[in-house]
């Protein structure tokens, strides 16, 4: 196999130099591990998981079938049945920019694009599965599912949105995005070097192509079994039944706005479609107690754990429903798969969403509402400073540069945040719960 082929196809170009100055063939390709591609520079993250699946898929290939000579070819034999959420992606207005730059800029404006495709679908786990000049197709929920590919699949696409429209190029590029899931039969790589791709039989991908073509430039259109797996997570524009090429009937589509300001993932993806509350009454009866005893100025804190769809939630609703009637501050805080690397990110997200914030305000607005939001408590100007880069807004020149030392600044943090959370709480001293 040529290498350095081989990472054109996954538009990885830029490693190539590294690849051969370290003596990387095709056999020791298939050997290479994070630890091995962070020696060779590949410092990226994005770029890390897209050379670690792609090994993968190699590695699989040629346990399959060693023969140098039968790689490359489809075994149908060993293709699956699998259920994935398909993205498609298309640079608006391509034709237009053919005709109106040299070659030689083209190229550069489409590698610059599929490059940014490729670094934010990775982070959402989606695995590109091909390049069409300016289009491109990526799964999610292969190879690797995930029980939120779907959800991963619409925040990859929002996010795809935002990252294109900031590519530095001579002209601002947009894009259009269809989604679609639902189930498919994914078979053996075909082809090889940069004409290598993963194939796909079924309506899914057709369908994502077709809703692909409804979206209006910088939009993100969705198809029924791709709602239904996203709950509440995103407001949505109902688009009805539309007629699609290829499909006999009309079918539903809708177009992705934004992120929902709904906090619980519980409450997002199970609405009201939840069956009576059954058991779990010596539990409940233990939360009641110990909230008697905090309104009781016992001060009580209870850690509610277990593995993963065990019913905590559903538990702390039931908690919540039962208090309806006593006076309390409900203060709720939720850690997100999807923002590991922030710090602090429960206080921020709450934060957000008791200023207000909304996706299209400028910095200024968000550092109105910040400001409004912690008025009544009237913080120095330092905690201010220190709460807009908590949230990752540039701080200058509105608020001066502090000059604290690192631990100093994070010990101030916490003490700011605290302050905040207080604030954004409506000061409450009596009885809460998280």
């Amino acid at each position: 196999m040529d290498v350095a082929a081989w990472l054109h196809g996954l538009g990885l170009q830029q490693y190539e130099q590294a690849f051969r100055e370290n003596a990387i063939d095709d056999a020791v390709l298939l050997e290479l591990t994070a630890d091995d591609l962070k020696d060779l520079g590949v410092n990226l993250v994005g770029h890390r998981r897209k050379l670690l699946a792609a090994i993968a898929a190699l590695r699989s290939e040629s346990r399959r079938d060693p023969r140098p000579e039968a790689r490359g070819v489809a075994d149908t034999s060993i293709a699956e049945r699998r259920h994935l959420t398909v993205m498609f992606c298309d640079l608006v207005g391509s034709t237009a920019l053919s005709t109106r730059y040299d070659p030689e800029e083209l190229r550069e404006i489409v590698g610059a694009y599929h490059r940014c495709v490729a670094d934010t679908v990775a982070r959402f786990a989606g695995f590109v599965a091909k390049y069409m000049g300016d289009g491109v197709l990526i799964y999610f929920g292969y190879p690797e599912a995930h029980e939120d590919d779907a959800e991963q699949a619409v925040r990859a696409g929002l996010a795809l949105i935002d990252a294109v429209g900031e590519l530095q190029a001579p002209q601002r590029l947009q894009v259009r995005i269809g989604i679609a899931t639902g189930l498919v039969v994914v078979g053996d790589l075909i082809g090889a070097g940069s004409a290598q791709e993963q194939t796909i039989v079924g309506e899914t991908p057709n369908l994502a192509a077709r809703l692909q073509t409804l979206a209006q430039a910088g939009t993100l259109v969705i198809a029924d079994g791709t709602r239904r797996q996203i709950g509440a997570l995103f407001e949505i524009e109902d688009l009805g039944p539309q007629p699609l090429a290829g499909f006999a009937e009309p079918q539903p589509a809708w177009r992705v706005v934004r992120e929902s300001d709904v906090m619980s993932r519980f409450e997002a993806l199970r609405g009201e479609a939840l069956t009576p509350f059954v058991g779990r009454e010596d539990e409940i009866e233990l939360l009641l107690r110990r909230w008697q005893r905090a309104t009781a100025g016992d001060g009580q804190v209870v850690l509610v754990s277990g593995e993963a769809g065990i019913g905590k939630s559903r538990l702390i609703g039931v908690l919540h429903d039962r208090l309806a009637g006593e006076p309390h501050t409900r203060m709720r805080y939720f850690c997100s798969p999807h923002h590991q690397d922030s710090a602090l990110y429960p206080f921020s997200s709450q934060l957000e969403r008791a200023a207000g914030f909304a996706r299209e305000d400028t910095v200024k607005t968000k550092l109105d509402k910040l400001e409004a939001l912690l008025a009544p408590a009237s913080p120095p100007r330092e905690d201010f400073a220190l709460l807009a880069e908590l949230l990752s807004l540039p701080a200058e020149p509105r608020y001066p540069p502090l000059g604290l030392s690192p631990q100093r600044k994070k010990n101030k943090t916490f003490e700011c945040v605290a302050a905040a959370t207080r604030s954004a709480g409506g000061g409450a001293a009596g009885p809460f719960y998280l």
